[in-house]
């Protein structure tokens, strides 16, 4: 017989056909958080389909190599269709399958991405997004997306590889970066990554204001502590949202 679950952790299992959404800038250390969730609920006897973004079927994963690829060349709007290209075939043959079967489905990235990335960052229209997004999507919604936000010089310093790695987002101790030193190469070599300054305080402002848009649907994290107490911070917000 299955130990039940103390009442803390009670909420674990009440995930159960939802679809969550891990969000945030380059060096939140969101994806560390993820893991321990799907850790989590899968120990709680949830079943769990975990997606990533672009990817996650092996169309995707053609799409993400071409996207992200250094040496690719394309227009802003050229870029977006490609990621509505891999969210389609991953929300027709993955997503969509799962929650009918009552599962908790956990993605890595979703719409709020192109909102930030190719919307706010790159400057296209939300409304040009936000139609895209209907048709590829079937107009499916998160039912929660956890945003995972720290200041963009703290995530600049984490892809850089110095400063510490607070919120499990990777990086080594060092010093301080001066401005010159946030625009150089990141330790991640896509073309997404390699954006300069500009581009990633846009993209920032903009998980802060879709935070603050749809706060129903949005939740905003502070991502600048340590792997823990992020997680910890996780928890009391999931507990919150879906407790009894």
């Amino acid at each position: 017989m299955t130990e039940a679950l103390p009442t803390s952790a009670a909420w674990l299992t009440r995930l159960a056909g939802k679809f969550l959404v891990f969000e945030g800038p380059d060096g939140s250390g969101k994806s560390t958080q993820l893991k321990r969730l799907v850790d989590a609920a899968a120990a709680a006897g949830v079943k769990v389909t975990q997606v990533r973004e672009p990817g996650g079927t092996p169309v995707g994963e053609q799409i993400r190599s071409v996207l992200l690829d250094p040496s690719s060349t394309m227009t802003l709007r050229a870029e977006m269709l490609l990621y509505m290209a891999s969210r389609a075939q991953l929300v027709e043959t993955i997503i969509n399958p799962a929650l009918s079967r009552g599962e908790l489905v956990i993605a890595d990235r979703f719409l709020t991405s192109t909102f930030a990335y190719q919307g706010a960052g790159g400057g296209l229209s939300e409304q040009d997004i936000r139609d895209v997004g209907r048709v590829a999507t079937f107009d499916i919604r998160p039912d929660l997306v956890l945003i995972y936000y720290v200041d963009v010089t703290t995530a600049t310093m984490r892809t850089r590889g110095v400063g510490g790695g607070g919120g499990g987002g990777g990086g080594k101790k060092g010093t301080r970066p001066t401005p010159a030193s946030l625009q150089g190469p990141s330790l991640f070599d896509d073309r997404i990554e390699q954006r300069d300054l500009t581009f990633r305080t846009r993209v920032h402002e903009s998980y802060l204001a879709q935070a603050k848009a749809d706060p129903t649907h949005h939740a905003l994290i502070d991502a600048s502590g340590n792997a823990e107490q992020v997680w910890e911070l996780t928890a009391k917000l999931m507990q919150q949202r879906f407790g009894a």
